[in-house]
């Protein structure tokens, strides 16, 4: 039996909105593994590493007045990357460092990118024993993974521009650990 285009039409538009539901999924998922990876103690699964979830010409930027000085713009995974390790272990910047996302808004969802807003609350307690609550605005821009062929795995989500501005901060107090 022959489909009709009708039926054609309304088959292609629910594939649509099924590749834009995926996308947004495997971005929210990348997401969240990037902030378990960069939690203290860390969030890692077996086989995780940060590399795999920045494009080869990502770019990381700190925006607004006070991260614009403090971050800058850092272009490629391995100078990302490379930032990102000098806070976290063995490097002795956080005792335990925490992040909350909330106000989620993936949208611009296409089978080539997405763009997703959050609204982050960063718990920190640094070695030296001082602690701050940090809030900030992050946007990114998401690509789906491409194999050697250059096909997408709609699955599997990397960033490809990461944006944060900082909001506020505010100082708070640790209690110590429990001795193990």
């Amino acid at each position: 039996m022959a489909m009709t285009t009708d039926a054609m039409r309304t088959i292609a538009a629910l594939e649509a909105r099924l590749a834009a539901l995926e996308g947004a999924a495997a971005a929210r998922r990348t997401m969240a593994r990037y902030m378990a990876l960069c939690d203290v103690p860390s969030g890692a699964l077996d086989g995780e590493a940060l590399e795999r979830l920045f494009t080869a010409n990502a770019v990381w930027e700190g925006i607004g007045p006070q991260y614009t000085s403090k971050f800058g713009r850092i272009e490629g995974r391995e100078a990302i990357v490379a930032m990102l390790a000098r806070y976290l272990p063995p490097a002795p910047h956080f005792a335990t460092n925490v992040h909350f996302l909330t106000s989620e808004s993936i949208d611009m969802v296409t089978p080539a990118r997405a763009k997703g807003r959050w609204i982050m609350l960063q718990a920190s307690g640094y070695v030296d024993e001082r602690a701050e609550l940090i809030g900030a605005r992050l946007e990114v821009d998401f690509v789906p993974v491409s194999d050697a062929s250059g096909a997408s795995d709609a699955s599997v989500w990397q960033i490809a521009h990461f944006r944060t501005e900082r909001l506020f901060d505010a100082p708070w107090r640790v209690s110590p650990r429990p001795a193990p």
